[in-house]
């Protein structure tokens, strides 16, 4: 997934920017810690950052989905703590033979939070009001995943949008909802499962649309329904009740009328506090009852304090960017060979990754369906990088490096550690780096997209198993991150993504991981197994590859 990422438009919220000292900030826990009997009824947990928006269909960040995903469900979902998929708001679901006509079976006697019933119609009002977007709500900003998921809308303003996919949605009976595309689509049936396609109930969309969205040059403001508690509406377990923004954090609360398995803890606090050493001694102080991303270099103190620990498995990629446009010597494939070559990628993984880190030699992990074996290798050596830097007459090759600040993500525990590194690989082989800090949201993410920065750091966290939720999401087009035009890579990502048969699409992303490391956009260095942690008095949540942790499983001992 991605973390505010925008195209063309920077994303601007009413959060509160300030940092959070771990110990020093009031929260709703002080009130309701306590319940009868002194039993704990409210659960702490700290996230990296802030989420961007209550509404997740506006939203393309984890930081974000973390704290909608308890509030909001989707028609599919995926297994506790893996990545199959499995029933959500649907029971069951099929398709045509050529995955253009879906079908779900949905659940009976679900109610929104509002009080409102879950039906057929309400399925298709949700595609429908989001099929109909106009003006700032059509930026990719805004409605990213809709426009990766769906494509465009009713009628797109923008001759970039791409053309729309959705067809239509009808309800059969109230328990019977069709979706319809109107070709087939590798993103499709995990399109249907991501937050950012999550059910709200019909009463609040009525209320979403007597407010815009609006854009003031690159800066976005979002609705207000969107950034305060009061309007959001879904079916989940918990119901978002409270957005303190001065204290940085968002209150839950468990909704007794939820159809399936009722939270085991009454309210959930998600707090921001944006650093791995902020955390961890929250942690140990006592202040919170769990947080997310500890740094490798933590996993083993806070085990044998007794805490809770466990680790996901590997389902992300780290990799440095190229940007042609930015610097002309990257459009040499010798320049990119030395680059790539230079890196020190074993290094890297055993110094700053937690256990379980493993290189990578494409982009994506080994544990998704369509990695090759026989992709081309750049193995580290120095030696080779200089001839090569000769080779293309760059000898004195001098580049931008920029790296992100104010930040920690699942395939990135330390951002500017992960850079020295770099930056002094890269001197050995004779190439100057200039380096070029910048704060993560918006500046660094906003530069990265304009392909502004000649090489630079950014990963991704899949959203669902089909290996074209990790090419796709690169390569299936000309992209300014990467400011290539080579219609051999996009061909070849783009073969599999029509495909219906599973079989037919690993092989062709197989062949299209061939083709994209031999033409070597950039470099992927590694992917990682993420820990979260838990206070000793917790039974935590089964935790997902997917860093989809549902907290209604979550219990005090």
């Amino acid at each position: 997934m991605r973390i505010f990422k925008s195209r063309g438009a920077r994303a601007i919220t009413a959060a509160v920017a300030v940092g959070l000292i771990a110990t020093g900030c009031s929260s709703e826990r002080d009130a309701d810690n306590e319940g009868s009997g002194g039993k704990k009824d409210t659960f702490v947990f700290a996230g990296a950052g802030d989420p961007g928006s209550l509404d997740p269909a506006l939203a393309s960040d984890g930081e974000t989905f973390r704290v909608t995903r308890q509030a909001f469900e989707a028609l599919l979902e995926h297994e506790s703590g893996g990545t199959k998929l499995v029933g959500g708001l649907a029971e069951t679901w099929s398709s045509n033979d050529e995955g253009t006509v879906w079908t779900f079976n949905l659940r009976k006697g679900v109610k929104f939070h509002d009080g409102e019933a879950f039906n057929a119609a309400a399925v298709c009002a949700n595609y429908d009001h989001w099929f109909n977007w106009k003006g700032t709500y059509q930026s990719s900003a805004v409605s990213y995943y809709w426009q990766t998921i769906m494509g465009g809308f009713a009628k797109n303003e923008d001759k970039e949008t791409p053309e729309a996919n959705y067809k239509s949605c009808t309800a059969k009976d109230d328990s019977t909802a069709v979706i319809e595309v109107k070709k087939p689509s590798a993103n499709l049936p995990g399109g249907f499962s991501l937050q950012a396609l999550a059910i709200h109930s019909p009463k609040a969309l009525k209320a979403y649309e007597k407010e815009e969205a609006t854009a003031k040059g690159d800066a976005i403001t979002y609705p207000k329904y969107s950034q305060e508690a009061g309007t959001v509406a879904g079916t989940g377990p918990y119901k978002i009740t409270k957005w303190n923004k001065g204290n940085k954090e968002v209150s839950l609360t468990r909704f007794d009328d939820y159809w399936g398995d009722k939270a085991k803890i009454k309210n959930l606090v998600f707090r921001t506090i944006d650093t791995e050493e902020g955390r961890r001694q929250a942690l140990q102080a006592g202040d919170i009852d769990g947080y997310d991303l500890v740094a490798p270099a933590d996993v083993k103190t806070l085990e044998d304090q007794g805490y809770v620990v466990p680790t996901r498995g590997v389902f992300n990629l780290f990799y440095v960017g190229m940007s042609q446009g930015a610097n002309k010597a990257l459009k040499k494939k010798e320049v990119r060979q030395a680059i790539a070559q230079a890196i020190d990628k074993e290094n890297l993984v055993k110094t700053q990754l937690p256990e379980g880190g493993k290189v990578a030699d494409q982009f994506m992990p080994d544990t998704i369906a369509g990695y090759s074996k026989n992709v081309e290798k750049y193995p580290y050596d120095t030696a080779a990088s200089k001839d090569l830097l000769k080779k293309a007459g760059e000898e004195k090759l001098e580049i931008e490096f920029c790296y992100p600040t104010e930040v920690t993500r699942p395939y990135m525990p330390a951002p500017q550690d992960l850079f020295e590194l770099m930056k002094a690989d890269l001197e050995k082989a004779g190439i100057k780096v200039k380096p070029k800090a910048m704060k993560w949201a918006p500046d660094y993410i906003d530069a990265t997209e304009a392909g502004s920065c000649a090489l630079h750091m950014l990963g991704w966290t899949g959203d669902f198993n089909d290996g074209y939720n990790f090419i796709g999401t690169w390569f299936a087009g000309y992209d300014k991150q990467w400011g290539f035009k080579d219609k051999k890579v996009f061909d070849a990502v783009n073969a599999g993504s029509e495909m219906g048969k599973a079989e037919e699409r690993t092989a062709a992303y197989e062949k299209a991981n061939e083709v994209i490391m031999d033409y070597l956009p950039g470099v992927p260095i590694s992917s990682s197994p993420p820990a979260i942690a838990f206070a000793k008095n917790v039974n935590p949540p089964n935790v997902s590859p997917l860093t989809q942790e549902v907290f209604s499983e979550t219990s005090f001992k």
